[in-house]
């Protein structure tokens, strides 16, 4: 459908709660495609939140697969509306970084494993279990529908954020 502008700290909108999607709204097939075009044109990302291209609704895409570090443990393309985090357990610390954050990457503890709630792009109510990157995927994208970067996460903003190379 559509490849859309990933907005940048510091827009207001990324701080921004995200409300949730209506039943049966007509355009969300349209966002989640946005999202997921957009997630795949950036060549990296393995995930995008709606607040990041605007749209301040309750909808995130997460698919690590691609990625090294997910490959061997994942779900697949994840469609998320009104996800909700229903219990996690254990704690990773991990190297974040985030297309609206494109400057900097930061030490990040997330819980290790999350049972997460959400409706699908068929609107089917799903429940899964995730561990290791995809667990920290997953959390990082719903903060954004919080209005949280990974920034506010990181332990010391002097000992735990740096500066990306090239």
């Amino acid at each position: 459908m559509a490849i859309c502008e990933i907005l940048i700290y510091p827009d207001q909108r990324l701080k921004t709660r995200c409300a949730p999607v209506a039943a049966g709204a007509a355009d969300v097939d349209t966002l989640i495609q946005n999202l997921v075009d957009t997630m795949l044109a950036s060549g990296h990302s393995v995930g995008v939140a709606a607040p990041q291209i605007g749209d301040l609704r309750r909808v995130a895409v997460v698919d690590v697969s691609r990625s090294k570090l997910g490959r061997d443990n994942h779900h697949g393309l994840l469609t998320m509306v009104n996800p909700e985090i229903i219990s996690h357990s254990g704690q990773k610390v991990m190297r974040e970084g985030c297309m609206s954050v494109p400057d900097y990457t930061g030490n990040v503890t997330r819980a290790e494993e999350i049972v997460v709630e959400f409706l699908d792009r068929d609107n089917s109510e799903r429940v899964i279990r995730a561990s290791g990157f995809e667990a920290v995927a997953i959390q990082h994208e719903l903060d954004h529908l919080d209005g949280f970067l990974f920034l506010d996460r990181v332990s010391s903003l002097k000992t735990d954020v740096f500066r990306r190379k090239g």
